[in-house]
Protein backbone atom coordinates (compact mmCIF):
# COMPACT_ATOMS: atom_id res chain seq x y z
CA UNK A 1 0.00 0.00 0.00
CA UNK A 2 1.26 3.29 -1.05
CA UNK A 3 1.54 6.08 1.35
CA UNK A 4 -0.22 9.33 0.56
CA UNK A 5 2.26 12.03 -0.41
CA UNK A 6 2.88 14.96 1.96
CA UNK A 7 3.02 18.77 0.28
CA UNK A 8 6.89 17.87 0.95
CA UNK A 9 7.76 14.96 0.25
CA UNK A 10 5.93 15.90 -3.39
CA UNK A 11 8.03 19.26 -3.33
CA UNK A 12 11.02 16.96 -2.69
CA UNK A 13 10.10 14.04 -5.53
CA UNK A 14 9.07 17.13 -8.62
CA UNK A 15 12.16 19.37 -7.60
CA UNK A 16 14.75 16.00 -7.51
CA UNK A 17 13.31 14.88 -11.25
CA UNK A 18 13.31 18.71 -12.27
CA UNK A 19 17.23 18.77 -11.20
CA UNK A 20 17.77 15.73 -13.98
CA UNK A 21 15.42 17.02 -16.45
CA UNK A 22 13.90 21.15 -16.88
CA UNK A 23 10.55 21.52 -16.03
CA UNK A 24 8.89 24.08 -17.71
CA UNK A 25 5.86 24.55 -15.62
CA UNK A 26 8.10 25.42 -12.44
CA UNK A 27 9.14 28.89 -13.36
CA UNK A 28 7.61 32.15 -14.96
CA UNK A 29 9.63 34.14 -17.70
CA UNK A 30 12.20 36.40 -15.62
CA UNK A 31 14.53 38.74 -17.10
CA UNK A 32 17.88 38.03 -15.67
CA UNK A 33 20.92 40.39 -16.21
CA UNK A 34 23.14 38.59 -19.42
CA UNK A 35 26.21 39.89 -18.03
CA UNK A 36 26.09 37.60 -15.04
CA UNK A 37 24.66 34.37 -16.95
CA UNK A 38 27.91 34.34 -19.24
CA UNK A 39 30.03 32.60 -17.00
CA UNK A 40 27.26 29.95 -15.51
CA UNK A 41 26.92 26.32 -17.29
CA UNK A 42 23.71 25.76 -19.27
CA UNK A 43 22.50 22.71 -17.00
CA UNK A 44 22.58 25.24 -13.82
CA UNK A 45 20.14 27.60 -15.75
CA UNK A 46 18.23 25.49 -17.03
CA UNK A 47 17.85 23.27 -14.48
CA UNK A 48 16.83 26.44 -11.86
CA UNK A 49 13.50 27.42 -11.30
CA UNK A 50 11.75 30.41 -10.02
CA UNK A 51 9.94 33.81 -10.24
CA UNK A 52 11.79 36.63 -9.54
CA UNK A 53 15.33 37.81 -9.46
CA UNK A 54 15.98 38.73 -6.14
CA UNK A 55 19.81 38.64 -6.88
CA UNK A 56 18.88 42.42 -8.46
CA UNK A 57 19.12 43.44 -4.80
CA UNK A 58 22.01 42.58 -2.87
CA UNK A 59 25.35 44.96 -2.58
CA UNK A 60 28.68 44.51 -3.02
CA UNK A 61 30.37 42.98 0.17
CA UNK A 62 27.11 41.48 1.85
CA UNK A 63 26.63 37.84 2.87
CA UNK A 64 24.28 36.33 1.17
CA UNK A 65 21.80 33.39 2.23
CA UNK A 66 19.60 31.80 -0.46
CA UNK A 67 16.69 29.70 0.69
CA UNK A 68 15.93 26.92 -1.37
CA UNK A 69 19.03 27.19 -3.71
CA UNK A 70 18.59 24.68 -5.94
CA UNK A 71 20.62 24.32 -8.36
CA UNK A 72 22.29 27.68 -7.43
CA UNK A 73 21.45 30.49 -10.17
CA UNK A 74 20.86 32.68 -7.64
CA UNK A 75 24.01 32.36 -5.41
CA UNK A 76 26.33 32.32 -8.51
CA UNK A 77 24.57 35.50 -9.66
CA UNK A 78 25.01 36.95 -6.33
CA UNK A 79 28.34 35.81 -6.43
CA UNK A 80 29.38 38.11 -8.72
CA UNK A 81 27.75 40.96 -7.86
CA UNK A 82 28.81 40.86 -3.53
CA UNK A 83 32.39 39.78 -5.05
CA UNK A 84 35.53 38.43 -3.39
CA UNK A 85 34.62 40.35 -0.21
CA UNK A 86 31.37 38.92 0.19
CA UNK A 87 29.92 35.23 0.89
CA UNK A 88 26.55 33.46 -0.31
CA UNK A 89 25.08 30.56 1.37
CA UNK A 90 22.76 28.34 -0.33
CA UNK A 91 20.38 26.18 1.42
CA UNK A 92 18.34 23.33 -0.02
CA UNK A 93 16.54 20.27 0.90
CA UNK A 94 17.18 17.93 -2.16
CA UNK A 95 20.26 16.05 -2.77
CA UNK A 96 20.24 16.02 -6.37
CA UNK A 97 19.88 19.69 -6.20
CA UNK A 98 22.27 20.10 -4.44
CA UNK A 99 24.65 18.06 -6.05
CA UNK A 100 23.98 19.85 -9.55
CA UNK A 101 25.02 23.20 -7.44
CA UNK A 102 28.03 21.89 -5.84
CA UNK A 103 29.62 20.50 -9.17
CA UNK A 104 29.46 23.42 -10.91
CA UNK A 105 30.59 25.98 -8.26
CA UNK A 106 34.67 25.29 -8.52
CA UNK A 107 33.82 25.67 -12.23
CA UNK A 108 32.01 29.09 -11.59
CA UNK A 109 34.66 30.35 -8.85
CA UNK A 110 37.56 29.48 -11.88
CA UNK A 111 35.77 31.57 -14.31
CA UNK A 112 34.93 34.47 -11.81
CA UNK A 113 38.35 34.15 -10.20
CA UNK A 114 37.27 33.57 -6.45
CA UNK A 115 35.09 30.96 -4.70
CA UNK A 116 32.15 32.81 -2.45
CA UNK A 117 29.76 30.20 -2.56
CA UNK A 118 28.67 27.58 -0.40
CA UNK A 119 25.79 24.72 -0.52
CA UNK A 120 24.58 23.83 2.80
CA UNK A 121 21.59 20.60 2.97
CA UNK A 122 19.02 22.13 4.99
CA UNK A 123 14.97 22.95 5.52
CA UNK A 124 14.12 26.71 5.22
CA UNK A 125 11.68 26.37 7.73
CA UNK A 126 14.18 24.80 9.91
CA UNK A 127 17.88 26.77 9.79
CA UNK A 128 19.45 25.69 12.49
CA UNK A 129 19.12 21.95 11.54
CA UNK A 130 21.73 20.71 9.63
CA UNK A 131 20.83 18.05 7.77
CA UNK A 132 23.87 16.33 6.73
CA UNK A 133 24.75 16.06 10.33
CA UNK A 134 22.13 14.70 11.22
CA UNK A 135 23.03 12.02 8.17
CA UNK A 136 25.55 11.39 9.52
CA UNK A 137 24.45 10.54 13.26
CA UNK A 138 21.96 8.27 11.46
CA UNK A 139 24.45 6.43 9.56
CA UNK A 140 26.04 4.91 12.29
CA UNK A 141 22.94 4.48 14.37
CA UNK A 142 19.82 4.12 12.60
CA UNK A 143 16.15 4.57 14.68
CA UNK A 144 15.42 1.67 15.71
CA UNK A 145 13.00 1.83 18.78
CA UNK A 146 11.73 4.30 20.64
CA UNK A 147 14.64 4.60 22.97
CA UNK A 148 17.16 5.27 19.80
CA UNK A 149 14.03 7.96 18.90
CA UNK A 150 14.40 10.04 21.68
CA UNK A 151 18.36 9.63 21.74
CA UNK A 152 18.08 11.27 18.35
CA UNK A 153 15.80 14.17 19.57
CA UNK A 154 18.42 15.46 21.53
CA UNK A 155 21.11 15.03 19.18
CA UNK A 156 19.12 16.94 16.90
CA UNK A 157 18.67 19.72 19.61
CA UNK A 158 22.37 19.29 20.24
CA UNK A 159 23.14 19.86 16.85
CA UNK A 160 20.87 23.03 16.55
CA UNK A 161 22.67 24.66 19.42
CA UNK A 162 25.89 23.44 18.72
CA UNK A 163 26.60 23.31 15.25
CA UNK A 164 23.77 25.80 13.87
CA UNK A 165 23.12 25.49 9.49
CA UNK A 166 23.02 29.30 9.83
CA UNK A 167 23.38 31.38 12.91
CA UNK A 168 21.66 33.96 14.28
CA UNK A 169 22.53 37.32 13.01
CA UNK A 170 24.97 36.42 10.54
CA UNK A 171 23.64 37.31 7.12
CA UNK A 172 23.18 41.01 5.90
CA UNK A 173 20.05 39.72 3.06
CA UNK A 174 18.18 36.58 2.82
CA UNK A 175 16.79 35.69 -0.70
CA UNK A 176 14.87 33.60 -2.29
CA UNK A 177 13.00 33.08 -5.24
CA UNK A 178 9.58 31.05 -5.93
CA UNK A 179 10.31 28.86 -2.93
CA UNK A 180 8.75 29.86 0.66
CA UNK A 181 5.08 28.65 -0.72
CA UNK A 182 6.58 24.96 -0.95
CA UNK A 183 6.67 25.55 2.91
CA UNK A 184 3.80 23.42 4.53
CA UNK A 185 1.03 25.55 6.24
CA UNK A 186 1.37 25.25 9.64
CA UNK A 187 5.14 25.82 9.35
CA UNK A 188 5.12 28.98 7.73
CA UNK A 189 4.94 31.04 10.26
CA UNK A 190 8.32 29.46 12.05
CA UNK A 191 10.03 29.96 8.65
CA UNK A 192 9.44 33.49 8.52
CA UNK A 193 10.88 33.44 12.54
CA UNK A 194 13.95 31.66 10.94
CA UNK A 195 14.69 34.15 8.53
CA UNK A 196 14.39 36.83 10.85
CA UNK A 197 16.63 34.93 13.05
CA UNK A 198 19.50 34.79 10.74
CA UNK A 199 19.40 38.24 9.65
CA UNK A 200 21.79 40.98 11.24
CA UNK A 201 20.14 43.75 13.23
CA UNK A 202 19.80 46.12 10.05
CA UNK A 203 19.70 43.23 7.61
CA UNK A 204 17.27 42.64 4.99
CA UNK A 205 14.89 40.07 3.03
CA UNK A 206 14.22 40.39 -0.74
CA UNK A 207 11.74 37.22 -1.35
CA UNK A 208 10.24 36.73 -5.12
CA UNK A 209 7.26 34.54 -4.87
CA UNK A 210 3.84 33.28 -6.37
CA UNK A 211 1.01 35.31 -4.57
CA UNK A 212 -2.98 34.68 -5.08
CA UNK A 213 -5.26 37.59 -5.17
CA UNK A 214 -8.17 35.55 -3.70
CA UNK A 215 -8.02 32.43 -0.90
CA UNK A 216 -7.06 29.21 -1.71
CA UNK A 217 -10.52 26.79 -1.54
CA UNK A 218 -9.36 23.43 0.41
CA UNK A 219 -9.52 21.14 -2.10
CA UNK A 220 -6.78 23.14 -3.97
CA UNK A 221 -4.64 22.97 -0.83
CA UNK A 222 -4.87 19.67 -0.95
CA UNK A 223 -3.33 18.72 -4.08
CA UNK A 224 0.42 17.73 -3.99
CA UNK A 225 1.07 18.29 -7.42
CA UNK A 226 -0.54 21.97 -7.11
CA UNK A 227 1.73 22.55 -4.35
CA UNK A 228 4.70 21.37 -5.52
CA UNK A 229 3.60 23.66 -8.44
CA UNK A 230 3.70 27.01 -6.19
CA UNK A 231 0.17 27.04 -6.50
CA UNK A 232 -1.86 25.27 -3.63
CA UNK A 233 0.98 26.80 -1.18
CA UNK A 234 0.78 30.40 -2.29
CA UNK A 235 -0.01 33.46 0.18
CA UNK A 236 -2.56 35.74 -0.64
CA UNK A 237 -1.27 39.22 -1.51
CA UNK A 238 -2.00 40.88 2.01
CA UNK A 239 -1.29 37.95 3.52
CA UNK A 240 2.15 37.87 2.01
CA UNK A 241 3.14 41.61 3.61
CA UNK A 242 1.26 40.53 6.60
CA UNK A 243 3.74 37.59 7.22
CA UNK A 244 6.92 39.80 7.05
CA UNK A 245 5.36 42.05 9.57
CA UNK A 246 4.03 39.21 12.22
CA UNK A 247 7.95 37.91 11.96
CA UNK A 248 8.92 41.39 13.14
CA UNK A 249 9.93 43.52 9.66
CA UNK A 250 9.60 47.22 9.14
CA UNK A 251 9.65 48.79 5.84
CA UNK A 252 8.25 46.62 4.23
CA UNK A 253 7.87 47.25 -0.12
CA UNK A 254 6.61 45.83 -3.15
CA UNK A 255 9.68 45.89 -5.44
CA UNK A 256 7.97 44.25 -8.24
CA UNK A 257 4.78 42.50 -9.09
CA UNK A 258 3.57 41.05 -12.14
CA UNK A 259 0.51 42.69 -13.83
CA UNK A 260 -0.68 39.51 -16.12
CA UNK A 261 -0.94 36.25 -13.47
CA UNK A 262 1.21 33.36 -14.10
CA UNK A 263 -1.24 31.51 -13.87
CA UNK A 264 -5.00 31.13 -13.19
CA UNK A 265 -6.52 28.12 -11.53
CA UNK A 266 -10.95 28.43 -10.99
CA UNK A 267 -10.61 31.97 -11.41
CA UNK A 268 -8.00 32.53 -8.94
CA UNK A 269 -5.08 34.49 -10.52
CA UNK A 270 -1.35 33.59 -9.42
CA UNK A 271 1.49 36.04 -9.79
CA UNK A 272 4.97 37.11 -9.05
CA UNK A 273 5.93 40.00 -6.64
CA UNK A 274 9.28 40.59 -5.20
CA UNK A 275 9.71 41.78 -1.44
CA UNK A 276 11.64 43.45 0.66
CA UNK A 277 11.54 43.98 4.67
CA UNK A 278 13.76 45.52 7.08
CA UNK A 279 14.90 43.90 10.55
CA UNK A 280 15.85 46.54 13.25
CA UNK A 281 13.11 48.18 15.51
CA UNK A 282 14.02 46.06 18.02
CA UNK A 283 15.29 48.38 21.57
CA UNK A 284 14.74 50.71 23.45
CA UNK A 285 12.99 54.34 22.54
CA UNK A 286 15.01 57.17 24.25
CA UNK A 287 14.41 60.82 24.31
CA UNK A 288 16.73 62.84 22.07
CA UNK A 289 14.83 65.95 21.53
CA UNK A 290 14.95 64.64 17.39
CA UNK A 291 11.99 64.97 14.85
CA UNK A 292 11.27 64.27 11.52
CA UNK A 293 8.95 65.95 8.84
CA UNK A 294 7.20 64.22 6.24
CA UNK A 295 7.75 66.15 2.95
CA UNK A 296 5.17 64.45 0.84
CA UNK A 297 3.67 63.43 -1.78
CA UNK A 298 1.00 62.37 0.49
CA UNK A 299 -1.24 64.23 2.70
CA UNK A 300 -0.53 61.59 5.30
CA UNK A 301 1.51 58.59 6.65
CA UNK A 302 1.77 55.64 8.61
CA UNK A 303 4.13 53.74 9.78
CA UNK A 304 4.37 49.92 10.69
CA UNK A 305 4.25 50.93 14.23
CA UNK A 306 1.23 53.13 13.51
CA UNK A 307 2.89 56.81 14.05
CA UNK A 308 0.97 58.96 11.78
CA UNK A 309 2.12 61.77 10.10
CA UNK A 310 0.64 65.10 8.42
CA UNK A 311 2.57 66.29 5.57
CA UNK A 312 5.42 69.05 6.64
CA UNK A 313 4.91 69.13 10.76
CA UNK A 314 7.37 68.32 12.31
CA UNK A 315 7.16 65.53 14.40
CA UNK A 316 8.58 64.14 17.85
CA UNK A 317 10.48 60.67 17.37
CA UNK A 318 12.85 58.24 19.54
CA UNK A 319 16.12 58.20 18.87
CA UNK A 320 15.49 54.83 16.95
CA UNK A 321 12.98 55.47 14.81
CA UNK A 322 14.72 58.74 13.86
CA UNK A 323 18.00 56.39 12.69
CA UNK A 324 15.32 53.67 10.99
CA UNK A 325 14.25 56.54 9.12
CA UNK A 326 17.63 58.03 8.37
CA UNK A 327 17.63 54.55 6.29
CA UNK A 328 16.46 52.84 2.88
CA UNK A 329 13.48 52.97 2.26
CA UNK A 330 12.18 55.80 4.38
CA UNK A 331 14.87 58.92 4.14
CA UNK A 332 13.97 60.46 0.92
CA UNK A 333 10.73 61.32 2.07
CA UNK A 334 11.79 63.00 5.11
CA UNK A 335 13.53 65.68 6.58
CA UNK A 336 15.67 65.81 9.45
CA UNK A 337 16.10 67.95 12.07
CA UNK A 338 18.69 67.36 14.89
CA UNK A 339 18.42 69.30 18.02
CA UNK A 340 21.34 71.87 18.35
CA UNK A 341 22.48 70.83 22.09
CA UNK A 342 22.67 67.24 21.11
CA UNK A 343 21.53 64.40 24.07
CA UNK A 344 24.23 62.17 24.92
CA UNK A 345 22.87 58.13 24.79
CA UNK A 346 23.99 58.14 28.50
CA UNK A 347 22.02 60.94 29.31
CA UNK A 348 18.60 59.87 27.25
CA UNK A 349 15.21 59.00 28.85
CA UNK A 350 12.53 56.88 28.26
CA UNK A 351 10.45 57.75 25.01
CA UNK A 352 6.66 57.07 24.78
CA UNK A 353 6.26 55.56 21.04
CA UNK A 354 2.34 55.17 21.45
CA UNK A 355 1.69 58.84 20.85
CA UNK A 356 1.92 61.10 17.86
CA UNK A 357 3.00 64.30 18.82
CA UNK A 358 4.56 67.33 17.25
CA UNK A 359 7.89 68.81 18.00
CA UNK A 360 7.64 72.72 19.02
CA UNK A 361 10.76 73.89 17.14
CA UNK A 362 11.87 75.85 20.63
CA UNK A 363 12.38 71.72 21.62
CA UNK A 364 15.29 71.41 19.07
CA UNK A 365 16.74 74.47 19.44
CA UNK A 366 16.43 75.33 22.96
CA UNK A 367 13.89 77.78 25.34
CA UNK A 368 16.88 79.76 25.33
CA UNK A 369 17.72 80.35 21.66
CA UNK A 370 18.03 83.91 20.98
CA UNK A 371 19.97 84.03 18.29
CA UNK A 372 19.83 87.12 15.80
CA UNK A 373 21.89 86.52 12.35
CA UNK A 374 22.22 88.07 8.98
CA UNK A 375 20.69 86.36 6.11
CA UNK A 376 22.57 83.24 4.71
CA UNK A 377 24.45 83.54 1.57
CA UNK A 378 21.76 80.90 -0.12
CA UNK A 379 21.56 81.62 -3.32
CA UNK A 380 25.32 81.80 -3.93
CA UNK A 381 27.84 84.31 -5.71
CA UNK A 382 25.44 85.88 -7.97
CA UNK A 383 23.32 87.23 -5.01
CA UNK A 384 19.87 87.22 -4.12
CA UNK A 385 17.38 84.58 -6.01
Amino acid sequence: MSSIPTSESATRERYANAAAEAEQALCCPVDYDPQYLKVIPDEVIEKDYGCGDPSKYVEPGDTVLDLGSGTGKICFIASQVVGENGKVIGVDMTDDMLEVARRNAPIIGERIGFSNVEFRKGRIQDLALNLELLDQQLAGKPVGDVNRWMELDKITADLKKEKPLVESESVDVVVSNCVLNLVEADLKSQMFEELFRVLKVGGRAVISDIVSDEEIPQHLADDPYLWSGCISGAYTEEGFLKAFSDAGFYGIEILKRDAEPWQTVEGIEFRSVTIRAWKGKEGDCLERNQAVLYKGPFSQVSDDDGHTMQRGQSYAVCDKTYNIYKKAPYKEHFEFIDPIKPIAMEDAQPFDCSRDVTRHPRETKGMEYSATTVASDCCGTDGCC
